[in-house]
């Protein structure tokens, strides 16, 4: 029989297989498993868009259509410009480019397709008619007409765009200046 004033301990009953866990362990448990959700939930996107700019596809140096050859004259030069953007991670970065198309006759793979720029300092060179050359408003140099150096400071003759001529008459460039040399 008990004695007045003393709490005898409930023995503890288990059934067997079972495993008790207590109190503090559970709350240790969940507390970590809630944690480790909340953690995947914001980490796995955060690394996805930390290396996402690293698994983007650069399109600078991908084929442009820059004109149709029905649009081009014969022997004189046709201006055309375009822009490629270059993504470098978050940065996008657009730049303008132009040149030139000289049909040198009725045959599609007789063009000449010349940049704009000057190999001197870089100024955009313009089609003159009465000068019947390029001429560079920088420091007043000339090419002819196939882009060779006439006179002024240019060190050489521009510098041209790889291109080809699909089914349909369009002059499509690769956009990477080629320099002879």
């Amino acid at each position: 029989m008990p004695q007045k004033g003393s709490n005898p301990k409930p023995k503890e009953v288990r059934m067997s297989g079972s495993n008790h866990i207590s109190r503090r362990d559970f709350m240790k448990l969940t507390t970590g498993a809630i944690g480790g959700f909340i953690a995947a939930v914001i980490g796995i996107p955060s690394i996805f868009y930390l290396i996402s700019p690293a698994l983007r596809e650069n399109k600078a140096g991908k084929p442009v259509i820059v004109a149709n050859l029905e649009n081009v004259p014969l022997g004189k030069p046709y201006p055309f410009s375009f822009t490629v953007t270059r993504v470098n991670g978050w940065e996008r970065t657009s730049t303008a480019y132009g040149g030139f198309i000289l049909r040198r006759s009725t045959n599609p793979a007789d063009v000449l397709v010349l940049s704009s720029r000057c190999t001197h300092l870089s100024c955009r060179v313009n089609w003159s008619d009465e000068a019947e050359g390029f001429v560079c408003p920088c420091h007043d140099a000339m090419f002819d007409i196939e882009g060779k150096v006439l006179y002024g400071p240019p060190p050489e003759p521009l510098g041209h765009f790889e291109h080809e001529i699909d089914g349909e008459g369009n002059v499509i460039i690769t956009p990477v200046e080629v320099k002879e040399g």
